[in-house]
């Protein structure tokens, strides 16, 4: 599919509120067969969605080191998993460091499910991911661990108000740009 009938669709597929907001944009290089072309999406005439970009308003994490010291980041500790490492360590810890070793533990998942998908952002090619988006289900473009499929998602007009609020927990531990994009959707 050309990528103007892909942009089509996608376009087609925006939330009313955002239409004329949001916009999917592609360079190519026509004399330039092995240089790659480059997509992106704006918001407002500006590039939101562009890891080159060093002017972009999303910040891009080089290190899990700095995913782990940025304090924007909040991670939901449950009861469970604080249960959990009580019985490992046998009782043996305080009840206040337990919490910390938890966080310490989720924090170091999260750090590096952000580092696998902004890897596989880099390294994805947009119209793969678009054509995938417009042939899959809504729900499991939300549930996917990709930041470009969730974003697709997020300012689809098939997500409703109470869907968007129902997700607030779940998206404070997404990628900021999956976070710009739902905030821009509420």
């Amino acid at each position: 599919m050309s990528w103007s009938k892909v942009k089509q669709q996608l376009e087609s597929f925006l939330s009313p509120a955002l239409q004329g907001r949001v916009e999917y944009r592609a360079t190519s290089y026509r004399y330039l067969p092995d240089k790659a072309g480059q997509c992106y999406i704006t918001v407002d005439k500006k590039n939101i969605l562009h890891m080159g970009d060093p002017a972009s308003p999303i910040r891009w994490y080089q290190t899990e080191l700095e995913i782990k010291n940025d304090a924007t980041i909040q991670i939901p500790i449950s009861e469970e998993e604080i249960e959990a490492i009580r019985i490992e360590t046998q009782g043996q810890v305080p009840e206040d460091r337990l919490q910390v070793i938890a966080r310490g533990r989720k924090t170091s998942v999260y750090a590096k499910e952000i580092m696998l998908a902004q890897t596989a952002l880099s390294k994805s090619d947009f119209m793969t991911v678009a054509t995938r988006f417009l042939s899959t289900s809504i729900e499991d473009c939300l549930e996917s661990k990709e930041i470009l499929l969730n974003i697709l998602a997020l300012v689809d007009r098939r997500v409703g108000k109470k869907r968007l609020l129902n997700m607030a927990d779940k998206m404070k531990a997404k990628h900021p740009s999956v976070q710009y994009f739902y905030e821009l959707r509420l």
